[in-house]
């Protein structure tokens, strides 16, 4: 930690012990994050609109249908009901896999080790 850290550290600590924070909004209530670090520039406003809006990005939403139809998935009793919620899950991955590659995720790192990071976590 550098000097002007430490110091900044120094500085909260005693207006914390002062009870100098007591008195701000939100004081005992969790932190709402809404972090937008890992989206790009260019895409956060748009982002924070949507949200705003109560809406989802494509990608979440069809991750989302992905973990869905996996859990029915693993829950069939039939081979019909397997095979077409089989069918359907494909067709989601697929369709998410062309949303990454759009958004220019598809490549680099992920896509090279996407499946032993699967396999590692215990996915499909």
């Amino acid at each position: 930690m550098g000097w002007l850290s430490w110091l900044a550290e120094q500085k909260i600590d005693e207006a914390a012990r002062n009870g100098e924070f007591d008195d701000l909004p939100g004081n005992g209530k969790p932190i709402e994050l809404d972090d937008l670090s890992g989206v790009p520039e260019e895409l956060r406003v748009p982002y924070r609109i949507l949200k705003n809006a109560g809406m989802l990005p494509q990608e979440i939403v069809l991750r989302k249908e992905c973990l869905e139809l996996e859990d029915l998935l693993a829950a069939c009793r039939s081979d019909e009901e397997r095979e077409e919620i089989g069918r359907k899950l494909n067709t989601q991955r697929l369709k998410l896999r062309m949303v990454e590659e759009e958004r220019g995720w598809g490549g680099g790192a992920y896509s090279e080790y996407a499946d032993k990071i699967k396999d590692r976590l215990g996915g499909d």
